[in-house]
This record gives C-alpha cells, structure tokens and sequence, in this order.
C-alpha cells in the first residue's frame, strides 16, 4: 500500500532555506494543505502552505489569527496550526492564541476545570489574563511523561513505573470524584455518535484528497472497509455512562516535577464522555512510539498496565475500550504521509483479525520491534 505522497517531508522557500514539514492539514481545496514547518537552527515554528505542490512559507502577519502578530512578540512561537491556533512560550507562561472571539468557550472550559480538578490530583495552568481571542496561562513546573520515556532521560524502569502508578491513581480519582459535581452539567457531552461523526469528518476529508491518487487505490480501499467496521462497533454495543473527560489525553499532556502532583494540560475539548475515550486514547499513542519505536516496549508495557488498570478501577466495557482505540488508530490512518497511514490500517487490520478474549483489555498482540 505505498504511494508518493503529496506532502513531502521537507520544503525550500523562496530564499532557499530548507524546512521540515512538522505537522500537515489538507487545506478546503483538494490538493492544498495548511503546515507548521522547522528549520535547523531557528528557534520555534513557522506556518506554510502547499499548493498545487508549490510551498509557500507563510508571513507572520495571519489575517486568521489578528492577535497573533502582537503575541508573538512576547516570546517563541512553538504550536500554530495557521489561520486556527498558535501558542506562544515566554518566561512568564503560556499565550494561547484564537481567531476572533475563539477564545471565549476554552476559557469557560478552563473555569469549569479549575472547579472540577480534586484536590492533590492534577495541577492545571492558571489563566493569567484573557480576552475573546488570547488566553495567557501560567506555567506548570514539569517534564511530560512522554519524554521522560526516554531511556536518555535519566530515570529508572522502577522510577518511570511509579510516576504511571502516581498517574493512575490521581486519574481514577479524578474522574470518580467529578461524577455528579454541578460543574460537570455544563460541560459539552461527547457521545459515541459525536465521536462517529468526528472520524466520518476525518475519513471524509482524507478521501476528497486522495480519491483521485490511482497508487492510492489500494490504501484508500482498505481506510473505508475499516472505517465502516470501526464505525459501526463504536454505535454496536450499550454505552458506559459518562463521566468527566479531558478530551484530548495523550502523555505530552501529563507533566511530572518530583514529588510534587502531575501537572495536566490543554482542557479546550473537555467534556462528558465515556472514560473509555481518554483512555484507549492515551493508550493508542503510547502504543504507537513504542511501534516506531521511539520508547522501549518495556517502558510501553509499564505505562500501558497502568492505564489497563486505571480502565479497571472505572469499570470500563473491554468493548468500549476496544472500539475507542479503534476510532484513535482510524484517525492515524487519516494522515497525509503514507506510511503512517499504512502503519494505522496495518495495526487495525492486526486488531480486526483477532478474536478478544472474553473480558480482556488486549484486542491483539502488539508486535513492538527493538530501539537500535
């Protein structure tokens, strides 16, 4: 299922300086894509386009984001998806930048949070000053657990298993001591039939720019026979019930300082969900570095049991944890670099043709290779 790619892996600009393609969006027009793009020896991010397969290094004026200009002064830019979002680092913290009036609803998700966090849990990022569209957050003291994976970050198996058993139990007591709190109501409610809808979004967006692609035909057969299946399981069985969700978990996300209580970040897409959804979502990306391999798969497994255990003290359906990792992996495969997307269908297909256990977690064996 390889094919060339429309998005190369770096780009040259007008000045001849050559950029690495970080991050990639298929832009409205088929073909065109929206970039977050590095270059060796500058510091932060730029944003580019590709059109009709020519780059463009896009300027830091983005009439998208009329705040960014400004922002940016203060200090690094270090996430921008162009036209949508930026975050700039300074000394003092954080500034989250929005289109016009963006910023109104994450703020009042950040509210919520900060009434819905338990005591000795998760410390969050204060919001230091706010309009409707910039929010400034303090920092959070801290390395994310994803990089202290690492085997260069200095830690132990044993130091790196207790910071994920630190994590379980601070999770499970988040979430269990959210449930019927009066904050909780406001939040938005993420069902099974929203998350259908947001991978049929991703399927749909994928197909419109690669239906054309004949080398693609392959690829594009198997993404849509997968995405019906996945689909279809996540509506199949009987919902858990819903509890208080962080929307967007993976282990950048989680932050440790010492002994101090993990730090947690980003609460834009906070909801009412199945547990199963941050979950099986933490699972599939740490499950995916160990695949590449970017951790080891005993430091995969350490993590990987903590969060099995974390599905277990909330009850979690194995089922709803199976179809919810299903639905992160169909979004893999929604990339625009081939071999991730055939990395995504080739571990759905692995999932697909094994039959679970009774009541386990473990859809399959994962097949981790060797760092090295």
């Amino acid at each position: 299922m390889s094919w060339h790619s429309q998005v190369p892996r770096s780009a040259v600009d007008s000045s001849g300086q050559t950029w690495k393609i970080h991050r990639v969006w298929p832009d409205r027009t088929v073909g065109d894509y929206i970039l977050e793009v590095v270059a060796p020896g500058q510091a932060g991010v730029r944003g580019g386009v590709l059109c009709g397969g020519a780059f463009e290094l896009l300027p830091t004026d983005d009439p998208g984001l009329p705040s960014l200009r400004a922002e940016a002064r203060r200090g690094e830019l270090v996430s921008y998806r162009p036209h949508l979002r930026a975050v700039v680092r300074t000394d003092a913290g954080y500034i989250k930048v929005f289109p016009p009036g963006g910023a109104i609803v994450p703020a009042q998700r950040c509210a919520e949070t900060e009434l819905l966090l338990a005591p000795g849990t998760f410390t969050a990022p204060r919001v230091l000053r706010n309009s409707p569209d910039v929010i400034v957050f303090s920092v959070v003291p801290g390395q994310p657990l994803g990089d202290l994976a690492d085997d260069t970050a200095g830690l132990s198996d044993e130091e790196f298993d207790r910071l994920w058993e630190r994590w379980q139990g601070a999770w499970t007591t988040q979430v269990t001591s959210s449930a019927g709190h009066a904050a909780l109501a406001a939040l938005p409610v993420h069902s099974p039939e929203a998350e259908v809808a947001d991978l049929r979004r991703w399927v749909n967006r994928w197909l419109r720019h690669y239906n054309d692609i004949q080398e693609a035909a392959s690829q594009r057969a198997t993404l849509t026979a997968r995405a019906e299946d996945v689909m279809r399981n996540l509506l199949r069985t009987s919902p858990d019930p819903l509890v208080w969700a962080h929307g967007d978990l993976h282990d950048k996300q989680i932050l440790a300082d010492g002994a101090s209580p993990l730090g947690l970040l980003d609460f834009d897409d906070t909801a009412q969900a199945e547990a199963a959804l941050d979950l099986a979502n933490l699972d599939v990306h740490l499950e995916l570095s160990a695949r590449i391999p970017c951790i080891s798969p005993d430091r995969y497994m350490a993590a990987h049991t903590r969060i099995i255990a974390a599905a277990e003290d909330l009850h979690v359906s194995p089922d709803r944890f199976h179809a919810y990792s299903d639905g992160v992996w169909l979004r893999l495969a929604c990339s625009p670099f081939p071999n991730r997307s055939a990395r995504a269908l080739a571990v759905l297909g692995e999932r697909a043709a094994h039959i679970p256990l009774t009541s386990g977690y473990e859809p399959a064996p994962v097949q981790l290779r060797k760092r090295g």
